[in-house]
């Protein structure tokens, strides 16, 4: 394997690992939480008919892709999942107890999970199907005090969990559409406490394909649209999951993510909380009492790791938190103004530098300003009239950039005889720049003036 297909394959783990314990612990990380006494996560596959009896979740996820079709392609698929873990206190006497303290370590009985992970490949592009068998177990760990006088133990069960992976393709025109179901087919559950023990938690599946490539779902070239609106998905999404420009790797997640997914470099490790912010998190397990840490670190050993990491905070560390400052129109055409060197555009200073009648925003590589000519294309219809303007052709009056970051350009429409008028007085008319198409020069013909876009 290169360096890059590692590094590709290491980010999408990444973000695998996120989704797999998203939900696992919530703040403030103790057992007697109320948030934590009910837990949940995404991706929860119960035994069958759990979910008609009312004791679990549905029992599958399924999601179809499509691969751009390659010569002696093959596919590996990796069915990630928890199996839940019961953690049971018990006293010197073989009782059980909420809490078992020795020395200044306490454990609490808490329900821990355990990684399972299951790789199937490399495959030929056929259809397939692979039972996945986890068995059950009971590990028993002596608790002994400075003396080394027994004084409890702590007793792990976990029951078995049967899985099944299933792999089904059919060609949709140029390309081929890979159907994968991950399905629990474990025996039915007696109750909730059974139907829990025995599911695939936080299941989601890695693709890795060689000799090919996966299509995006969420920006799929124009040629696969057709294609693309034929995948069914069912309690999850498939996304590619390699870094930009690497179409090999593909995450079906139980969380709707976007394409090419990453964990924030701010964040020094995960806090399991939904929706998380870091900062924030960190700042509150701070604040946390020396009671409260003890009883987070008795419940879980990663809720000790987080209480661990957060005390050991720098102040470096804290300010990185503090974020980053992201410009989500990066991509869209963007206001011109002349800011000064040295003022950043967020700076209350730069509001001085904005002049809608010199500002520019570039349309097709072209930068369009006060006196350029236009050929107008709404597309909105945020007004009846804009039927009536479609193919005419304006002329820029101002620029202008609202609050969310969006431009505006402000026309008069060239054959109106009160476009001077209209011009004086600030009556303009307004489209997005994806709504103009700059035009250079007019050019005399029998028909009159006719503008011809930039080349």
């Amino acid at each position: 394997m290169s360096t890059d297909a590692s590094a590709g394959s290491a980010r999408a783990r990444a973000v695998a690992d996120a989704v797999l314990y998203e939900g696992y612990l919530l703040y403030p990380y103790r057992a007697n939480s109320r948030k934590n006494q009910s837990r949940w996560q995404f991706g929860v596959l119960g035994p069958e008919g759990a979910k008609a009896a009312g004791l679990g979740e549905d029992s599958r996820l399924a999601a179809q892709c499509l691969l751009a079709d390659g010569q002696d392609a093959s596919i590996t698929l990796t069915l990630r999942f928890l199996q839940l873990q019961r953690r049971v206190a018990e006293d010197r006497d073989g009782n059980a107890v909420a809490e078992l303290t020795v020395g200044a370590q306490s454990w609490v009985t808490w329900d821990e999970a355990v990684e399972r992970e299951f790789v199937i490949g490399p495959l030929s592009v056929t259809d397939a199907t692979q039972t996945l068998r986890t068995p059950g177990g009971v590990d028993v760990e002596e608790l002994a005090d400075a003396e080394g006088q027994r004084v409890g133990r702590l007793v792990r069960t976990r029951l078995p969990v049967e899985g099944e992976l299933v792999v089904s393709v059919d060609r949709d025109g140029d390309y081929l559409r890979i159907g994968v179901e991950a399905r629990n087919v474990g025996p039915a559950a007696a109750d909730k406490d059974d139907a829990i023990a025995r599911s695939l938690i936080g299941a989601h599946v890695i693709a890795e394909t060689a000799g090919a490539q996966f299509v995006s779902l969420l920006e799929p070239p124009i040629e696969a649209e057709d294609a693309v609106a034929r995948c069914a998905q069912h309690r999850c999404f498939p996304v590619l999951a390699g870094p930009p420009g690497d179409d090999s790797l593909l995450l079906i997640s139980p969380i709707i993510l976007y394409d090419h997914p990453e964990i924030a470099e701010q964040s020094d490790g995960p806090l399991f909380d939904s929706t998380e912010i870091d900062e924030i998190l960190t700042l509150r397990v701070m604040t946390m009492t020396d009671e409260e840490k003890a009883q987070a670190r008795a419940t879980d050993a990663r809720a000790a790791q987080i209480i661990d990491r957060c005390d050991a905070m720098t102040p470096e560390s804290m300010q990185q938190l503090h974020g980053a400052l992201r410009d989500p129109h990066l991509d869209l055409p963007r206001l011109v103004p002349e800011i000064p060197d040295g003022v950043d555009w967020w700076d209350p200073l730069a509001d001085n530098a904005v002049a809608p009648e010199s500002d520019a925003v570039s349309v097709q590589g072209v930068r369009v300003r006060k006196g350029s000519r236009v050929r107008l294309h709404p597309s909105r219809r945020a007004d009846a009239q804009d039927l009536f303007f479609d193919g005419r052709i304006a002329r820029v009056t101002s620029v202008h950039e609202d609050v969310d970051g969006d431009a505006h350009v402000g026309v008069v429409l060239e054959d109106d005889p009160a476009a001077d008028l209209h011009e004086w007085y600030g009556r303009y008319l307004y489209f997005a720049p994806d709504e103009i198409e700059p035009l250079r020069s007019p050019e005399h013909g029998k028909e009159g003036p006719q503008w011809k876009p930039w080349e």
